[in-house]
């Protein structure tokens, strides 16, 4: 009998996993496009992490009505619901990393993203 190293799947844990990027209002373009952090969701049974958030930086007082809505415990329901609203803040569905390792790690991906997107975009900005 031989032995073979063959790689042993990871589990499919992606299809409990939710991200969400949360938005706040932009007062020019009028309309909820800033993003302010990632909601990281397990919607796994007994999930060990049943969320992560994760904020961009130097948006302490931009995020303040996200803080607000956070404050306690969140469901999946909730965030749903808050996908759906038109307001001032908005929850938009983000696809989960394939190299995620865990749910937290998913989130911080996802952030790094938004980042790569945005700093250049706002370094631009300031050279107009």
């Amino acid at each position: 009998m031989s032995a073979t190293t063959e790689p042993i799947a990871a589990p499919n844990r992606t299809h409990s996993w939710e991200l969400w990027v949360l938005l706040v209002w932009h007062g020019p373009l009028g309309a909820p496009v800033d993003p302010v952090a990632v909601l990281a969701l397990n919607r796994a049974p007994n999930a060990p992490t049943p969320s992560y958030l994760t904020w961009v930086p130097l948006t302490y007082d931009a995020a303040a009505p996200w803080r607000e809505r956070l404050d306690g415990s969140v469901t999946p329901e909730q965030v749903e619901r808050w996908s759906h609203e038109d307001s001032a803040c908005a929850a938009v569905a983000a696809e989960v990393p394939d190299d995620a390792v865990d749910l937290a790690h998913a989130a911080e991906i996802v952030l790094d993203g938004l980042l790569a997107e945005a700093i250049p975009a706002i370094a631009a900005a300031g050279r107009r």
